[in-house]
């Protein structure tokens, strides 16, 4: 690990939490972007193992749809026996099915990749445990009829595109689909679905990461090949190997983000403490494999002690842990490791990626302990700058200010976001772009490392 990215993830970790609390939503939540809605969970809430659905992440790509549900119908078509159009009440009627099952953005954690990534600058709260209830989705398809030549499953919800941006769809391989975990939910934590978290039906795909628990859904389709929509073939993507950090990859040589990685949070105590012992806790969570282990360091890694599992065990959902701490007065650096059943591990580094994909390396958290609390210190926001023509008509028909205040980026990445943004619509005049990247690379241009 080079000094750079040990200075970042140590000595710059104060600064990252201390963002964490800033900007507060609903029922207190990050927001990172209220139209559409991104709002993240802080980290002193993971606690326990189920997380409140008030607490719970949301990540949308589009605006929330309004879904009734007297209209509202399930087709499933294409390569099956039988095309079904179900209704809500027609899909109780099928064994009724639960899971607990952690959903994680794909994305969470981007905002620690070095060089910086565009998208949603997650940190570690686009992440939660919860109890899903529905059916499973191989008893539907079952009843369809699944033709011996379908391979996979093209999932739509009710959710409309911005301006001229893709509808959001990803797909299912077919045996991902028929495994008995994978479900269709209408139950959150024991009530129906919020339309946040995708009223009245959703995919549950344990293990995966949340790009493919399609809310909304309203259409199924079975495929022969692979879908070459935008959401498939150009983003929620990863290279299938180590690439360089800053490296631009050519989407046809990533592969689809699927399986989660091996994850660990610390929630308590925060920031300050007073001397004295001290429970930390945190929970921890991995894809198809168990977590086994949880190591805890107090002095930013150097040297690890195993910490005790505690409440229940379950195959996909949180771990929850404690670790007993004698703390004495000093500043202290505490990270949390976790490691499966299959062997894998939390890396010191996570592996750079140009999408900023599946990050996992331990949370680094900054620990005062003394007697008082220390004197807090709010990031300094950036200078006032004029906003440029046309800055407004660019950027806000899919966004408000949040989207672009929390990127990071150099002009050269600003110039893509902008080339694909006026792709999907954006009313941006030739002579304003030179002044709009000026705009953004100075203003939002990524922190001195």
């Amino acid at each position: 690990m080079t000094v750079t990215r040990r200075a970042f993830f140590l000595s710059g970790a104060a600064t990252l939490l201390a963002r964490h609390t800033a900007a507060a939503g609903p029922e207190g939540l990050i927001t990172l972007s209220s139209a559409p809605k991104d709002l993240e969970t802080p980290v002193r809430d993971f606690i326990d193992e189920i997380t409140p659905t008030e607490r719970f992440f949301v990540r949308c790509h589009t605006m929330v749809p309004q879904v009734h549900l007297p209209g509202w119908k399930l087709e499933i078509s294409g390569l099956v026996e039988r095309p079904l159009s179900l209704s809500l009440a027609d899909l109780k009627k099928y064994p009724r099915a639960d899971l607990v099952s952690v959903l994680e953005c794909a994305g969470n954690g981007r905002s620690f990749h070095l060089p910086p990534v565009a998208g949603a600058q997650w940190r570690f709260g686009s992440v939660g445990n919860a109890r899903w209830t529905g059916v499973r989705l191989k008893d539907v398809l079952e009843k369809s009829g699944i033709k011996s030549d379908a391979t996979q499953l093209l999932l739509d919800g009710a959710d409309v595109p911005l301006g001229n941006m893709p509808k959001f769809q990803r797909t299912l391989d077919v045996a991902k689909a028929m495994h008995p975990d994978t479900l269709l939910a209408w139950e959150m934590n024991g009530r129906p679905l919020t339309a946040d978290h995708g009223f009245p039906i959703r995919v549950i795909a344990p293990g995966w990461a949340g790009d493919s628990w399609v809310k909304w859904l309203t259409r199924i389709e079975l495929l022969d090949h692979d879908f070459d929509g935008f959401w498939m073939k150009t983003a929620y993507r990863h290279p299938p190997k180590h690439v360089a950090p800053g490296a631009v990859i050519d989407p046809k040589d990533m592969i689809p983000v699927t399986e989660l990685n091996v994850k660990s949070l610390i929630a308590h105590p925060g920031e300050w403490a007073a001397p004295g012992q001290i429970v930390v806790q945190g929970v921890a969570w991995s894809n198809f494999s168990p977590v086994v282990k949880v190591e805890i360091s107090a002095d930013a890694g150097k040297t690890w002690s195993a910490a005790n599992f505690a409440g229940n065990a379950t195959r996909y959902g949180f771990r929850k842990w404690v670790f007993p701490w004698k703390a004495i007065a000093g500043r202290y650096t505490l990270m949390s490791r976790a490691t499966n059943e299959a062997g894998q591990s939390q890396p010191i580094e996570a592996e750079w990626n140009p999408n900023g994909y599946l990050y996992n390396a331990p949370q680094p958290m900054p620990v005062t302990i003394s007697k008082r609390p220390p004197a807090s210190t709010a990031a300094p926001e950036p200078a006032t700058q004029s906003e440029p023509e046309g800055y407004k008509s660019a950027c806000f028909i899919c966004h408000d200010d949040h989207m672009m205040r929390q990127q990071h980026l150099t002009r050269a990445q600003w110039d893509r976001e902008v080339t694909k943004m006026t792709g999907w619509g954006s009313t941006l005049k030739p002579e304003q772009r030179s002044g709009l990247l000026d705009y953004l690379s100075s203003r939002y241009k990524p922190a001195a490392q």
